[in-house]
């Protein structure tokens, strides 16, 4: 029976990229897996070997991610104080470090043993320079108008509800020709 209303038609559905599908799935796998390690591993040791475990990574974790926030903010600070931006140099392995006592926080295992392995040196260079260079090699694959472009362009949103869409353009110096002298660091 038909009331005459017509049928709705919805748009295709766009596709779903593989991470989409397969994070889930990676996810609950390494759930059940991180379970069933401390399941054997109590029942060959004890539980209370297993907790102690447990306690002692959440523990050098936040230490660990202490640690690499103060030495993080201290580079920042130094580099305020010289007036330039923060090296790479120094910084690098403190996004890693801080990963690696997250990994070691959270409670099981196998993240223990991953988060133990981003603490040495020669692990966080090796991913720091991969992760380097794949993000160079997505940023020269971006098209224009996606994220490669995002540092060009800006959009304002007026009270109205309009949108303006504009480039952004960043002068070094005055009109006059004459450049502009250094702004002081910030002391506060």
């Amino acid at each position: 029976m038909t009331t005459g209303a017509p049928t709705p038609t919805y748009p295709a559905r766009p596709r779903r990229s593989r991470m989409r599908t397969f994070l889930p799935l990676g996810l609950a796998a390494w759930l059940v897996l991180e379970i069933w390690l401390l399941t054997v591993v109590a029942g060959a040791a004890s539980g209370f070997a297993v907790f102690l475990l447990l306690v002692a990574g959440f523990v050098l974790g936040s230490v660990v991610i202490k640690r690499a926030g103060r030495r993080a903010f201290q580079n920042l600070n130094e580099a305020l104080q010289r007036g330039g931006a923060p090296s790479s140099s120094g910084s690098s392995g403190n996004g890693l470090m801080m990963l690696g006592g997250l990994l070691l926080m959270i409670p099981g295992l196998i993240s223990d043993a991953v988060g133990l392995l981003l603490l040495i040196p020669p692990v966080q260079k090796a991913i720091g320079r991969y992760a380097e260079r794949t993000f160079d090699r997505k940023l020269r694959e971006a098209a224009p108008g996606t994220l490669g472009d995002a540092f060009q362009q800006a959009r304002m949103q007026r009270p109205d509800g309009k949108v303006v869409q504009g480039e952004v353009i960043v002068r070094d110096e005055p009109g006059d020709g004459t450049p502009k002298e250094p702004r002081p660091p910030l002391t506060r």
